[in-house]
């Protein structure tokens, strides 16, 4: 699956602990990469807010709320941040204003064409 380079604040619920603020690495339709201070399991179930800007969007601010699963965690060098990759389960288009109906179809689209 083709991945983006894109540095978007996110904002990270594991399942049954507090939210994180980090920032994404990298974004596909299937699956996101970010950076935790604090270790997680493969297979832990999560949740993942980003917010896509107006320059990616080509329109509105969009926020997306993904549901995920980790698959892959990697070691961190001491004293560093913990590498980790999620599958997308699922996403929910949380509010945010005026509608982007291109920029949600073409997401939908290539969410669904690889599901």
């Amino acid at each position: 699956m083709r991945r983006f380079d894109m540095r978007l604040p996110a904002i990270v619920k594991l399942e049954g602990a507090n939210e994180f603020y980090t920032e994404t690495q990298n974004v596909s339709a299937r699956g996101v990469f970010f950076y935790l201070d604090q270790a997680v399991s493969s297979g832990t179930k999560l949740e993942v807010t980003l917010t896509f800007p107006p320059h990616v969007t080509l329109t509105d601010a969009v926020r997306v709320r993904f549901l995920a699963r980790v698959i892959r965690v990697e070691a961190p060098l001491p004293s560093a941040r913990i590498g980790v990759a999620a599958m997308i389960e699922d996403y929910q288009f949380l509010r945010s204003g005026t509608g982007t109906p291109d920029f949600l179809a073409a997401l939908q689209n290539e969410w669904k064409n690889t599901h």
